[in-house]
């Protein structure tokens, strides 16, 4: 016999459908695309090079003078245009972009720990969850919002994830959701790899690394976009991470050039969505980052608990359900949760999602017409 919670959660489903399908009806969005740039601190998306850390002691710069000619300026609009040139002048015409706190603009992770996992766990379950306090290979309790989708209608709803992190599979936990990922140095599998698919493992094969658990943004940004157009799937998580390694090995130019060229891949991808009929004016792309870190030298570096502004993000979505209101000014707090929801509803499941996962935080109204 059913408990009377259970006839309730049954009458408040039902009684949602209609609802449901309303939303489903208004919502042009038919793709979803997540691209995050790890450890990408907001002080450079809105303001752009910190002058103060092009130094060889500070920000362990090479040459200050070149770095300084190719993204300095006397404004932080000067500065950050230079810096990701696509972001500003396509995304935030035609998108919102959050998190300036210099317009009041917070957005901030809330998981207390700061940490990569922690911080895509809350990202993709729309929760925090203090057990995840750390880094390691350890498959994720939680369902995720990729997941979650997956196993609901899998024809309808082709997930799948290319990350520059070797954890990726574990925080998705592949196992389990059956989500197929591409992570790290993993060559591109299949029984019949296409020309550029062959090419790409053997660049990877023969490629210098600059760290073993870390793929390098560039080749993890191609084998996205070979599987792209192949695979085509529905909802596509992209996650690239040059920004926050370097930044842990102390080299705010290199730090700056990956920023630079995580722009250049933006550009690529919705130009590669726009010129594609699944994806051409039906694709949103939200745009974040998995925690921030430190404010000046030497705690730009790092990101924990321990060093102050490691909470402090970002977020940009730009699509059909979102309205060209630009970068915001004086708005409420959004929290780094508010992104499964946000992915849900503009896949039209919000009501389902927020039913199954009641804690989940709200979804970023501005964002996906909410």
């Amino acid at each position: 016999m059913r408990s009377p919670a259970s006839f309730a959660a049954i009458f408040l489903t039902c009684s949602l459908l209609p609802v449901a399908q309303a939303q489903q009806d208004s919502i042009r969005t038919r793709n979803v695309v997540i691209i995050t740039d790890d450890g990408l601190r907001w002080e450079e998306v809105f303001r752009g090079a910190d002058s103060k850390l092009i130094d060889k002691q500070a920000g362990g710069v090479e040459d200050p003078e070149a770095l300084q000619r190719a993204f300095g300026g006397d404004t932080p609009e000067q500065r950050r245009e230079k810096l990701m040139p696509f972001f500003w002048t396509t995304v935030a015409r035609k998108g919102i972009v959050l998190g300036n706190r210099d317009r009041n603009s917070p957005v901030r992770a809330t998981n207390g720990k700061y940490l990569s996992y922690a911080g895509y766990n809350e990202m993709l379950t729309g929760n925090a969850d203090p057990r995840i306090d750390f880094n390691d290979k350890r498959p994720n309790p939680n369902v995720t919002v990729l997941e979650w989708l997956s196993q609901r209608d899998s024809q309808k709803f082709r997930v799948s994830a290319v990350a520059g992190w070797d954890v990726m599979p574990s925080i998705l936990n592949t196992a389990r959701s059956g989500i197929p990922v591409n992570a790290g140095w993993q060559p591109i599998g299949g029984p019949e790899l296409s020309t550029d698919a062959i090419l790409l493992n053997r660049m990877m094969e023969l490629a210098i690394r600059d760290w073993e658990t870390v793929r390098n943004d560039v080749f993890t940004f191609w084998v996205a976009m070979e599987q792209l157009p192949r695979t085509r799937p529905n909802v596509l998580l992209i996650s690239l991470g040059d920004t926050d390694d370097y930044a842990h090995g102390g080299r705010y130019d290199q730090y700056l050039k990956a920023a630079h060229q995580f722009d250049a891949h933006l550009k690529e991808l919705w130009e590669t969505l726009q010129a594609h009929p699944q994806y051409r004016d039906s694709t949103t792309v939200i745009i974040t980052t998995d925690h921030g870190r430190g404010h000046s030298a030497p705690g730009w570096r790092d990101h924990d608990a321990k060093t102050p502004g490691s909470e402090e993000i970002w977020i940009a979505v730009m699509g059909p359900d979102t309205p060209p209101l630009g970068e915001r000014t004086d708005t409420r707090e959004v929290t780094q949760g508010q992104i499964a929801s946000t992915v849900a509803a503009l896949m039209g499941e919000l009501n389902p999602f927020r039913i199954a996962f009641p804690k989940a935080a709200p979804p970023i109204e501005e964002a996906s017409g909410k």
